[in-house]
């Protein structure tokens, strides 16, 4: 029977036998794999829309936050003047919670850096 690809038998079981073929595939790859097992990234759902990378200090995250809630803030104050009474209570109410939870991400931004919150206070 013929042979329908032109490609020939490779045995891939086999250890390449030129080490400067082996030394040069691994400094093509090093840049992409992690340096050991410690610090390699923990595996993530993966029925997560958005995720936020490991590797961001504590204080971006805050600030962060803080910046996320203070548009929300915002925002749910615009609504609450566009709505009548009944629904305006409630859009006041999540805006109360937004704002304690602005004052809470403060507070922890205070506690994780000290001096660089109140020199911009």
């Amino acid at each position: 029977m013929r042979n329908r690809t032109s490609n020939p038998y490779v045995d891939h079981s086999t250890d390449p036998t030129d080490a400067n073929l082996h030394a040069a595939g691994k400094r093509a790859i090093h840049p992409y794999l992690p340096p050991t097992d410690n610090d390699a990234p923990a595996k993530q759902p993966i029925n997560n829309l958005f995720l936020v990378s490991p590797n961001i200090d504590t204080e971006t995250l805050l600030a962060n936050a803080s910046e996320n809630l203070a548009s929300a803030n915002q925002m749910a104050t615009t609504l609450a003047f566009d709505l009548e009474e009944p629904h305006r209570a409630i859009v006041l109410g999540i805006q109360q919670l937004i704002d304690l939870s602005s004052l809470l991400v403060e507070r922890a931004q205070e506690q994780v850096a000290p001096a660089l919150s109140t020199t911009t206070a």
